[in-house]
């Protein structure tokens, strides 16, 4: 969070820092005096802007970027980092803890690179972004379908937010979740 913080106010010291000089140059194309949105009267009347170019942002420092000492390299890091444990699912293979990794993918999960997809893909509607990882809430009207024993732990980050939540299909509304969440969660139908 201190990270994204940080970048966050960087960032637009960057753009400003190219953009002031050319806005404030008093050079041969200049045609005149340019009215100055300056106080001359009040508590501010003293106060006069610092005309020049802005420092350049400097790389962040190790506690910011992990330690790493990179700097604004954080689009080298991967924004979505997943633990998935799956277990009862009878499906050979599929049960098991897996680690899912994406941009770039990597990871022990079997499917690597599909389930980056999905994710992808989920994240590129605001409805996605809402309702992917959300738990059905209680009180919520589901047919009464059991579709096995198999449950689902994922845990980790996801597109930089924070993920913490199981699946199972012991109803139809927790059927449908899992089935949303293929190829993350193992297809068991």
């Amino acid at each position: 969070m201190l990270r994204r913080l940080a970048l966050t106010a960087v960032v637009p010291l960057a753009v400003l820092a190219t953009a002031v000089p050319a806005a404030t140059a008093s050079g041969p194309a200049s045609t005149g005096p340019v009215p100055a949105a300056v106080p001359t009267s009040g508590p501010f009347a003293a106060a006069r802007p610092a005309l020049g170019p802005l420092p350049m942002p400097l790389p962040l420092p190790g506690f910011l970027d992990g330690g790493e000492g990179t700097g604004a390299g954080e689009a080298d890091e991967a924004r979505t980092r997943l633990t998935v444990s799956v277990e009862n699912t009878g499906v050979p293979g599929a049960d098991g803890t897996f680690e899912l990794e994406c941009g770039p993918t990597g990871g022990t999960h079997p499917e690597g690179q599909a389930a980056c997809d999905r994710l992808a893909e989920a994240g590129a509607t605001r409805s996605g972004r809402q309702e992917l990882f959300r738990e059905i809430p209680e009180g919520t009207m589901c047919t009464m379908i059991h579709g096995g024993d198999a449950t689902a732990r994922i845990v980790g980050t996801w597109e930089g937010r924070a993920v913490d939540t199981t699946a199972s299909r012991r109803d139809g509304c927790e059927i449908a979740r899992w089935n949303s969440l293929v190829p993350v969660l193992p297809d068991v139908r």
